[in-house]
């Protein structure tokens, strides 16, 4: 049974028991009795008992009939309004049980900071960064994902999504082929050069822009909000806190080591004040001796390299990067990093991608500084 028969159903119940009630009412009026019956037999306990005590005026004795009209255009009246209210309530429950229209849109602020109008129900997404892509998949709303880039490899089935080009480079034809209600961004700076065209086609744009493991957290909860999945993102997030609280807990536990974090080598690019990797180091037990460089991502000259004089030197490679930025940058070659043999190999896809697993990169940094918390 549909759930608008199942209410029409209720509805006819309910007019149906108005109806016997109403009828009862009827007779109790209807002053009309048997000879040997009195007037009171026909009411009920409470109401016989009002009738004993009551003076009846004799002058409506023979009024009977009258009466019995009366009461009955009364009751009529009654009928129809109770009649009436019941619609009401059905029409109203029909409302409230009623899905969401697919034209039903919310205001929400990403966190560039702009005002985005989204649909209240989405189910077309593409997202432009691989970060962006393994959240959709972990909050549980990989069937809805159409459309990601060529370096959305995680998990498996991100590898079989339609493909809409590079992060930085994707093709807007693509794009709107593809009928996205939402286009998931990873900074602003990547939006700046398609927000007029997807503006120009009805898309809309949600900018993220974490600069702290906290701030990763907050993307992944409010993304599973807007996908409508606030209860699996939400313990995604309590799962990956619980996590990242027991790595620092142990890391903190040691000397706090200097790092110099090698983004790329040729040109030497490193990580400054607002990287949310600085905060992860800071996390592991490290602290980035390039920590007040402003920017994310700045590049860095070999002089500023060769005075930094880092105990401990990262280096993101393997995963989607394959082999790249697998030397220290010749500046560094001196550094005591290298001279005590402090240069650490860790997978970039677990630093790159400020994700859910960003946390396995927490703890890949912390077991590298600090080897004898974790045995």
């Amino acid at each position: 049974m549909s759930p608008r028969s199942g209410r029409t159903t209720i509805a006819q119940r309910f007019i149906a028991g108005l109806e016997f009630i109403v009828s009862l009412s009827v007779r109790e009026a209807d002053d009309r009795v048997l000879p040997d019956q009195s007037p009171a037999d026909f009411l009920s306990p409470v109401s016989r008992a009002l009738h004993k005590n009551s003076d009846v005026d004799p002058s409506t004795k023979g009024a009977g009939l009258f009466s019995f009209v009366r009461c009955a255009d009364s009751n009529r009246l009654l009928h129809i309004l109770l009649v009436a209210i019941a619609i009401g309530l059905v029409a109203s429950c029909s409302r409230q049980l009623a899905p969401p229209s697919s034209s039903a849109t919310r205001e929400v602020t990403d966190e560039a900071g702009r005002r985005v109008v989204l649909p209240v129900k989405i189910d077309r997404i593409v997202s432009l960064a691989p970060n962006l892509t393994e959240i959709v998949y972990a909050v549980g709303a990989g069937d809805r994902l159409v459309g990601d880039t060529t370096y959305c490899d995680y998990p498996d089935a991100a590898k079989n999504v339609a493909k809409v080009g590079d992060t930085m480079n994707p093709s807007i034809e693509r794009i709107v082929a593809l009928k996205p209600q939402v286009v998931l961004v990873s900074t602003a700076s990547q939006l700046e050069a398609f927000t007029s065209q997807l503006s120009a086609q009805q898309i809309a744009a949600y900018v993220t822009n974490p600069q702290s493991l906290d701030d990763v957290f907050h993307s992944i909860q409010t993304l599973g909000d807007l996908l409508n999945e606030h209860e699996h993102s939400a313990g995604i997030v309590a799962a990956l806190r619980k996590r990242a609280t027991a790595i620092e807990a142990a890391a903190g536990t040691g000397k706090q080591v200097k790092v110099f974090y090698q983004v790329s080598g040729e040109p030497l690019y490193t990580i400054g004040r607002d990287a949310f990797l600085t905060d992860l180091i800071k996390r592991a037990g490290g602290a980035s001796v390039t920590a007040d460089v402003p920017g994310a991502f700045p590049r860095f000259s070999d002089e500023a390299a060769l005075a930094a004089k880092p105990d401990a030197i990262i280096l993101p490679t393997g995963g989607s990067m394959g082999e790249g930025n697998s030397k220290v940058v010749t500046a560094l070659k001196s550094s005591p990093a290298v001279l005590s043999g402090r240069v650490y190999k860790i997978n970039g896809d677990l630093l790159s991608r400020p994700g859910p697993r960003l946390v396995d990169g927490l703890e890949e940094i912390a077991r590298a500084l600090h080897p004898e918390a974790f045995k």
